[in-house]
């Protein structure tokens, strides 16, 4: 399966048929709009790898026009975390600590998810990496061709929800 076609498969999987409209999709990133919310995000799978995982881990950028929320950064991880789990995030040369748990991160802020945003833009991969539920390190990598026009085309598609 090409990862194009993995990250489809995931997109399909990610919300209800009937209640999410396809924005387009941009390299390994896609764009998707879901007027029952209303809310519009960009979302992409996690690149490929032989370690175990508990979850198919992915990123998303989402705004939700009726909360005036706009850009929050989620990233489902591959595993549980640890409690106490030190979530990295690098987007090219900048680096970010996110909160999270279960098999989720976030920035902390509003702040930090405009810096994540603003970072993926001008790179070309991040990662997110933390401690497993066993104690062991693990990351997630993603490629970032795409991305500002998926994140656009998202932020496009939301603008007549709100």
């Amino acid at each position: 399966m090409t990862r194009l076609a993995a990250t489809l498969a995931l997109l399909v999987l990610a919300a209800p048929l009937s209640a999410r409209d396809s924005l387009g999709v941009f390299s390994d990133w896609g764009a998707f709009r879901d007027p029952g919310v209303p809310r519009c995000y960009a979302i992409a799978k996690a690149a490929p790898s032989r370690l175990s995982r508990d979850y198919d881990p992915y990123a998303s950028i989402g705004t939700w026009p009726r909360r005036q929320v706009r850009g929050q950064v989620h990233f489902r991880l591959s595993r549980e975390l640890a409690d106490k789990p030190n979530i990295r995030l690098v987007v090219g040369d900048e680096r970010f600590r996110l909160t999270g748990g279960g098999g989720d991160a976030w920035a902390r802020d509003r702040t930090m998810d405009a810096a994540i945003v603003a970072a993926m833009r001008s790179a070309s991969r991040m990662s997110v990496s933390a401690t497993d539920s066993n104690g062991r390190r693990f990351s997630n990598s993603y490629d970032l061709a795409g991305v500002a026009t998926a994140m656009d085309a998202a932020s496009v598609g939301c603008a007549r929800l709100s």
